[in-house]
């Protein structure tokens, strides 16, 4: 009985330490979903609910969350929450395409291997599972509710928008679509006040489950053949980047951690690459693509990473030290 009570014990002190990892309830489920995916892929393809609530489900928990991330969200608080969220998503922007244009015109479009091509694919976009997730853990509700005109900017609406002036793909309704789960929340959630209750209260076993099915579309080899280069992209997009927004957020009022939250890479950047090979394929098809695909992949793997970590020391270093200045002296 003695023993078993210890190697409980001991088990229990293991997952404590899981839990004390900054993003813990992201980072784990990511991990150790895209490990089983390096190692063992046939098991995320034996179809029905495995492959279902995995690699084929990533869509609809995403949309889900942002429904349950919707309901958190206040009516008075909608336009303090496009406001913060078109600050940080400007600020990034920006600041990703004066990097390019560096690379390109000053550097010879070579910074350390990374092309200007493959900085724009990474860093012009951001994981807005991985920010709505990191502020339903740190966020305000301003904060989260700026997820709404992140998804508008960066992510897959900007993937849409470059095939779609290329020529390659319509506009059609995707961009609604993209932001309509939210905005139903919204709706829902200041309507009824019980659904409101009942479905924030979902979000921690969602933001699980989301970032499990995210992780099974990953492999831990994506790393190490984008290689040096593809991991410094990931380095630039989510410590260069959140140095950046961390400044602007914080200087326009905000706390910071929403800026630090969005200095990600989505993982549909990775398609980029293919779309810009689609319209010249003399510069960026070939091994050029592959290359590219690699470095680009490897960057989401690693900000999925970083931004986490980031986020929780922006978060833990001004939330102590906006407390402090809220607190009244004494004489």
């Amino acid at each position: 009985m003695f023993e078993a009570t210890t190697k409980a014990e001991k088990g229990g002190g293991f997952f404590k330490m899981l839990g004390r990892i900054p993003g813990a309830n992201i980072l784990v489920p990511l991990l150790l979903a895209c490990t089983i995916n390096t190692f063992f892929p046939q098991v995320f393809a034996l179809g029905s609910f495995t492959t279902a609530m995995t690699t084929g489900g990533t869509g609809a928990l995403v949309g889900a969350f942002l429904v349950m991330v919707g309901t958190t969200i206040s009516f008075e608080s909608a336009p303090k929450a496009a406001v913060r969220g078109a600050i940080i998503i400007a600020t990034k922007v920006v600041f990703c395409v004066a990097l390019a244009l560096i690379v390109q015109f000053a550097l010879g479009d070579n910074l350390l291997g990374l092309s200007s091509m493959v900085i724009l694919a990474a860093c012009s976009g951001a994981n807005n599972s991985l920010y709505a997730g990191l502020m339903g853990d740190y966020g305000t509700e301003v904060e989260r509710g700026a997820v709404a005109v992140t998804t508008l900017v960066v992510g897959p609406p900007v993937t849409m928008i470059v095939l779609g002036a290329a020529g390659q793909a319509p506009l059609g309704w995707s961009l609604l679509g993209a932001v309509l789960p939210i905005l139903l929340g919204i709706v829902l959630g200041n309507c009824f006040p019980s659904l409101k209750k009942t479905l924030s209260a979902g979000l921690p076993g969602i933001i699980i489950l989301t970032f499990f099915a995210m992780g099974s579309t990953m492999t831990l080899s994506q790393i190490v053949q984008a290689g040096l280069p593809g991991i410094l992209l990931g380095v630039i997009c989510s410590v260069g980047g959140a140095l950046v927004t961390v400044a602007a957020d914080r200087a326009t009022g905000g706390t910071g951690v929403a800026g630090a939250a969005i200095s990600s890479c989505a993982g549909a950047n990775v398609a980029t690459p293919a779309a810009m090979a689609s319209v010249c394929a003399e510069r960026f098809g070939g091994a050029v693509l592959a290359t590219a695909t690699a470095q680009v992949a490897a960057a989401a793997i690693v900000t999925a990473i970083l931004t986490p970590l980031i986020t929780a020391y922006v978060y833990k270093r001004y939330h102590v030290e906006d407390a402090a200045e809220q607190q009244p002296t004494t004489a």
